[in-house]
């Protein structure tokens, strides 16, 4: 059955293709957080982020055998194609 999942790491897998937040990225962020609150901030005192960079992987190899054809617009815009 054909899924979007929302990590990067399903579409690795041999899931159909992922759209989500780089959890890289994340992890800085946090990261960020982590070293101003250990300067003395008050967590409280924080803004709310969103994820600022999210990333696209199409896996091909997946797409074949179940016989769709995924349009080139649409690899034109993934970040990683899976062949």
């Amino acid at each position: 059955m054909p899924t979007i999942y929302d990590s990067r790491e399903f579409a690795e897998a041999g899931g159909l293709m992922s759209y989500g937040p780089n959890h890289v990225n994340l992890w800085a962020q946090a990261g960020t957080y982590v070293a101003r609150i250990l300067k003395g901030e008050k967590p409280s005192d924080l803004p709310v982020t969103q994820a600022a960079l999210f990333e696209m992987v199409i896996n091909l190899k997946a797409a074949k055998p179940l016989g769709l054809a995924v349009p080139p617009s649409m690899l034109a815009l993934a970040d990683e194609v899976i062949e």
